[in-house]
């Protein structure tokens, strides 16, 4: 480096620094605020005051003012400025740092949309993005960062949730989804960019639920798959039955291809799900499990077979399997060869052919259920049902699905096969003999 550049690379890291000491100290002078007792005034029906504070809209720091609502205009006066000094009392002692200061929504929509959403997989997108719209944002939108305290947040979902109208109608599942995204926002906040001191909603809980965490969750016996697949054409109908027989999730399903084949085993390195391509859900998810050799074989059957599809008056035919390279997918879409969509084989397909047999539940969650209930049934080892499901909590495996020594997932799917294999066997031989029966 010459004598010039070595120069101005200098006077360039001197700038830098005089330039970070000096938005230092103006930060620094933003958040030493004075001393605050405003008087409280009516507007409208209600007791207020109007308070300065220092957001963060786009990253800069700029002080502004803020009427706070404090009571309703009936509420005793002492009462009243009780109020006003508990509210300004974490600001006046100085606990109230500049990133605390963030107005809540505006952190959600120029961060964590931005920056942190696109991070997640487009299903879970959506769904983070609907309970923002529909619960957060509605509730704490226009509050600060520093304002949504553990009393806060504990009270709003112990009292506040089951007092809106809207939410006391949710069910245990989307009142967790409403807690799990608030703690998603508030840890990038805390712990990503240091707005907070600690996140607020790690001690938070909900209050407890009328259903029981170990609920029953409706399974397929082996006599209703059997009759359930023959309802259903092929690629589908092998589809539900290469889920049953192996618990993947739907998305892994359609991520599948030849390379992911053993003769006797499947590797699950990915998923794919309406447009989105990502990795497996977890660590535990990513795996390498037993599968018997009849599901295998089933799935290479798919290359000789072919489809006939309505074309106005005409009719098509389609190969199942129009492409069998090691990269190419094994459940391919039958007029394209492209992705399949969950959602369409499961209005299409899947839940009419349950309806059909009295079975309104089934559905793909359904399919990942039933393995592991007939892996309990068959007698599988609890360790061995944990890992031929790839949950990464065993805890999971017994609350949620049923009730990995990986020498002993051999006996343990064979085993459920055969269970399995005996209950078709002779649901079909009662079937074949009440026919008979039936003739002579």
């Amino acid at each position: 480096m010459g004598e010039t550049e070595a120069t101005y690379s200098m006077l360039a890291s001197e700038a830098n620094a005089g330039a970070l000491v000096a938005q230092r100290q103006e930060r620094e002078k933003m958040v030493a605020r004075r001393y605050q007792e405003p008087e409280p005034k009516r507007h409208g029906k209600h007791w207020t005051i109007v308070v300065w504070e220092d957001p963060l809209p786009d990253g800069q720091l700029k002080r502004r003012q803020r009427r706070i609502r404090l009571a309703p205009l009936d509420t005793p006066w002492r009462k009243v400025l009780r109020l006003r000094d508990e509210r300004l009392k974490p600001v006046n002692q100085g606990m109230l740092a500049f990133g605390s200061a963030t107005n809540f929504g505006n952190f959600v929509e120029e961060t964590y949309v931005k920056s942190e959403m696109p991070l997640l997989a487009k299903t879970t997108q959506e769904r983070y993005r609907g309970v923002l719209e529909d619960y957060l944002l509605p509730a704490f939108g226009t509050r600060l960062l520093g304002d949504l305290t553990p009393a806060v947040l504990q009270e709003f979902f112990s009292v506040g949730m089951a007092n809106h109208l809207k939410m006391s109608k949710l069910g245990p599942e989307s009142k967790d989804k409403i807690r799990d995204v608030l703690a998603s926002v508030l840890k990038r906040a805390a712990k990503k960019y240091g707005l907070l001191d600690r996140n607020p909603m790690e001690m938070i809980r909900l209050p407890r639920s009328d259903v029981g965490k170990r609920r029953k969750m409706p399974y397929l016996t082996p006599e209703q798959f059997d009759e359930l697949i023959t309802l259903m054409p092929e690629p589908y109908a092998t589809m539900v039955y290469v889920a049953i027989y192996t618990g993947l999730r739907i998305s892994e399903l359609v991520a599948l291809t030849w390379e992911d084949l053993g003769c006797d085993s499947i590797s699950v390195n990915k998923r794919y799900c309406r447009g989105d391509q990502s990795q497996p859900k977890s660590r535990a998810s990513d795996a390498t499990i037993a599968v018997d050799r009849h599901v295998i074989e089933r799935i290479h059957r798919l290359k000789r077979l072919t489809v006939e599809v309505k074309a106005g008056l005409a009719l098509r035919h389609y190969r199942l399997v129009k492409k069998d390279g090691p990269a190419d997918l094994v459940f391919q879409s039958v007029r394209t060869g492209r992705p399949m969509r969950d959602n369409n084989i499961l209005t299409r397909f899947l839940k009419p052919a349950g309806r059909k047999l009295g079975l309104g539940f089934v559905n793909w969650r359904c399919l990942r259920t039933s393995r592991a209930t007939w892996l309990v049934t068959a007698g599988a080892n609890i360790k061995d049902a944990q890992g031929l499901m790839r949950h990464a909590q065993i805890q999971t495996t017994l609350d949620v699905y049923a009730q990995h020594v990986p020498e002993s997932q051999r006996s343990a799917i064979e085993a459920t096969s055969k269970m399995a294999a005996g209950r078709i066997a002779n649901a079909r031989e009662a079937v074949r003999f009440a026919a008979v029966g039936l003739v002579n």
